[in-house]
């Protein structure tokens, strides 16, 4: 096994992380567009890429620089010259080739779900708590200065316990990658795992789990060619997470457009909404008893993107100290979305086993005065 050398210092700046990508399609895209930004500063070098599809490795390392392609992912995880690696394959690849780059002791970003059952899922949990590596899972929603202005709140009791809760995201599905359509893959791998990752970071772990899922559409086009749908692509998931507090999730594949909060939170003095979609939030709404008005937050931090994890994972290295998004939280939220799919399909409410601490965050709780920002790209 063989540890990342990153750890040497020139003078007071760390040494930039060599990055190894794979999966190159549209997912990287926008991970690179932030590499790039990155390596500008001196964080990051874009070493490797590979992809199934070679074409789509040259094309990542024409536009963004990466010096070199490889054919297979096991040429980036023996590696000596890559600290980090980024799995942005489709689903169900996440386990194997995180737990192949795990084992010969790199650090880890992989797109959700961290796996696709839960035994592979517990393997990248124990190998993440015994190697040198660390293991970061997507998404990244509680980076956000939004959503930690709102665990903020709740913890300080804004709008006092909370009660009942709704999650919703979802579109009307990809014209591309028929994974998506087959067993590994649905809506709730890919959308609903955000609210999921953002009701469990602000309320805690779920007790229990039902949830009503079925296919919608059963045949969809996809890649110019008819597919049966074999998963769920519309799913209704009802979250217990213990006295008497209860969340929705709506996802699926099967939405044209919808305006509505993307979280909604109702405690006993109020109510906080999250405006937007949790990984692109457009601000906060929140009623107090007290004041018995809304009061409208709008958006702090405009340019936040979906891929800050790597921004995360990144300083983390780069200083030693454990990301604060944790493989735990994410084998807790694929045990949820798991029961979930066999709870739609048996028709029962089926118990939660894994537990998880979710993240906490310090500092004062700060909200600049609307009518004070004149320039937001400056405000931020």
């Amino acid at each position: 096994m063989s540890t990342p050398d990153i750890a040497a210092y020139d003078g007071q700046r760390p040494a930039p992380v060599r990055i190894g990508v794979v999966g190159c399609g549209s997912v990287a895209q926008a991970y690179m567009g932030q590499a790039e930004l990155m390596q500008a500063r001196g964080q990051v070098q874009l070493v490797a890429a590979c992809d199934v599809v070679p074409e789509r490795a040259q094309a990542l390392q024409k536009k963004f620089g990466v010096r070199r392609v490889v054919d297979r992912y096991q040429d980036i995880v023996d590696a000596a010259d890559i600290d980090l690696i980024l799995v942005l394959t489709s689903m169900p690849e996440h386990g194997p080739i995180t737990r192949a780059a795990l084992k010969a002791g790199k650090h880890v970003l992989v797109e959700k779900p961290i796996a696709v059952n839960l035994d592979e899922a517990a393997e990248l949990v124990a190998l993440a708590s015994k190697g040198p590596g660390y293991l970061l899972p997507a998404p990244n929603v509680i980076l956000s200065p939004t959503y930690q202005t709102i665990w903020k709140r709740i913890q300080r009791g804004d709008i006092g316990p909370v009660f009942s809760a709704r999650g919703l995201y979802g579109w009307s599905g990809p014209e591309w990658g028929k994974w998506f359509y087959l067993p590994g893959g649905g809506p709730l791998f890919d959308l609903g795992v955000y609210n999921i990752v953002s009701l469990t970071g602000l309320l805690g772990p779920v007790r229990r789990v039902m949830a009503m899922t079925g296919v919608a559409i059963p045949e969809r086009q996809v890649d110019g060619e008819l597919l049966r749908v074999e998963t769920e692509d519309n799913a209704q998931v009802l979250l217990d997470f213990g006295g008497a507090c209860y969340a929705v999730v709506t996802t699926g594949f099967i939405f044209q457009q919808y305006r509505r909060p993307a979280l909604e939170l109702y405690g006993a003095r109020g109510t906080i909404q999250m405006l937007g979609d949790d990984w692109s939030p457009k601000g906060y709404e929140m009623w107090q008893n007290e004041t018995a008005s809304w009061q409208v937050f709008n958006e702090t931090a405009s340019h936040w993107p979906w891929t800050d994890g790597l921004r995360h994972l990144v300083e983390s290295i780069q200083h030693g100290k454990p990301p604060i998004i944790t493989p735990e939280h994410g084998f807790h939220v694929l045990e949820v979305m798991l029961k979930a799919q066999e709870s739609g399909r048996t028709g029962r409410a089926l118990d939660i086993e894994s537990r998880f601490t979710p993240a906490e965050f310090v500092g004062q709780l700060e909200q600049r005065a609307e009518h004070r920002i004149h320039d937001r790209t400056r405000a931020e």
